[in-house]
């Protein structure tokens, strides 16, 4: 299975991917982007340390003059892209993945997002190609210290913080790299769980989507009865919250409560959200005076659009929160901040805060095995023909009363489903219905 995949750079080290991997992805990104500097930031993996320094050398052999930011969260690297003004950058992750892996996810001049339509699967070509670039004088290395400045931009989104309670896990992961010196400069009462810097990941895997993952959390909120949790994954660019009973927060819902936050002080803007969302997100911020555009998953798509249509945020299910004045980048930092600002201003609970969306029944995602998910989708349209159908990601069908959405997984042989209805009689029968054209679900 290759390493180049639909929205960065991702294997197991030693064997799917090494430092001469490494260093030609470093060439091939040069010769794709023309870049003539880069910024390349690091996580806390073990490999990362010797894949960013080949990366490096890599395009530095192409021409390109490099600012190594050293260990990074990937918000942090999308900082330093945007506000030094260089032509793209390379942040060396495997986000949430176990700790074997290792990858890269990269960036054009101004944070724009390289996906697989638009030059990784370009770079994968130039390298087996063997035509990589080689400039006649090697490019520069500077190292630079951005963390003053990524935590004067961070803390522009705080305001009307109030002493609240929380509890934040990050997982061992790059979360860990700031959250204290956030923390200093606000008024919360933080107890904050696994900050060490730790690539083995010893106390749990860095996917907060994962029940699992938040157990801990789960139970130290309850314990120290605190108003809210907050989970980042492993490169901290997104988050799972948690309410004062220690339950997930629904992302959807809290896209919905941003895009009311954001409207109030810019009504008539666009919000960008996932097709997976509640019908209560889109209903949020048209009530707010909001332009609401429902797009395909994934970051590459989310922010292309919201460039395109000059969104002030975007949500994800996934828990990816997007701001435009975060260089329409993601952060699981940025997104706590919001989080806390608004429950600073208006009081009461993140439940509470959310409850007025939770007016729909849902299955959330469920996935089946595929060995034809085209036939799949194919059979879809046919069924439900009568209803409003469309290709946005997979097939959507949407009725006055319910919706469904059938999209192919990017790596393995699945279709994921997610429905939603009025009523939960109906929200059984027809995932029932759905589930019977869909085949086995997956454990």
């Amino acid at each position: 299975m290759s390493v180049f995949k639909a929205y960065d750079v991702r294997g197991v080290y030693g064997t799917q991917i090494d430092e001469k991997l490494g260093a030609a992805i470093g060439r091939a990104f040069v010769g794709i982007t023309g870049a003539r500097s880069l910024v390349v930031g690091r996580d806390m993996r073990k490999s990362a340390p010797g894949m960013a320094a080949a990366l490096i050398e890599g395009a530095r052999s192409a021409g390109a003059n490099v600012i190594d930011i050293g260990l990074s969260s990937t918000p942090m690297t999308y900082f330093a892209i945007g506000s030094l003004g260089v032509d793209g950058g390379v942040q060396v992750t495997a986000s949430h993945n176990p700790p074997q892996y290792i990858g890269f996810k990269f960036c054009r001049k101004g944070c724009v997002p390289v996906s697989g339509d638009t030059g990784i699967k370009e770079m994968e070509e130039l390298i087996q190609s063997g035509k990589l670039p080689s400039a006649t004088r090697a490019g520069t290395e500077e190292k630079r210290d951005v963390r003053a400045d990524y935590l004067a931009h961070v803390l522009q989104f705080a305001t009307d913080i109030k002493p609240l309670r929380v509890v934040i896990d990050t997982a061992n992961g790059m979360g860990g790299h700031m959250i204290h010196a956030i923390l200093e400069k606000l008024p919360v009462k933080a107890t904050v769980l696994f900050p060490e810097l730790d690539g083995s990941f010893p106390n749990h895997e860095a996917d907060p989507l994962k029940p699992k993952n938040t157990a801990a959390l789960s139970e130290a909120v309850r314990k120290e009865r605190a108003d809210l949790g907050i989970a980042f994954d492993g490169d901290a660019d997104r988050c799972v919250f948690l309410d004062h009973e220690g339950k997930p927060l629904r992302s959807d819902f809290v896209t919905a409560a941003f895009a009311e936050n954001f409207l109030a002080k810019e009504p008539g803007a666009a919000v960008v959200y996932d097709l997976r969302s509640s019908r209560a997100t889109r209903e949020a911020i048209l009530q707010a005076k909001g332009r609401p555009i429902r797009d395909r998953v994934g970051h590459s798509f989310i922010k292309a659009t919201m460039r395109k249509e000059r969104a002030v945020m975007g949500g994800e299910l996934s828990g990816h929160y997007y701001f435009r004045d975060n260089f329409v980048s993601d952060s699981g930092e940025l997104a706590m901040l919001v989080m806390l600002s608004i429950l600073g201003r208006k009081g009461g609970s993140a439940q509470a805060l959310l409850r007025p969306f939770d007016r729909y029944f849902s299955t959330g995602e469920i996935n089946f095995h595929a060995d034809d998910p085209a036939g799949v989708l194919a059979a879809l349209k046919r069924r439900y023909a009568n209803g409003q159908v469309d290709e946005l990601d997979g097939v959507t069908v949407q009725y006055p009363d319910w919706w469904f959405n059938v999209r192919k997984s990017n790596t393995e042989p699945l279709v994921r489903l997610n429905l939603e209805a009025d009523s939960s009689a109906l929200c059984d029968e027809k995932r029932e219905e759905v589930a019977a054209l869909l085949g086995r679900a997956e454990e």
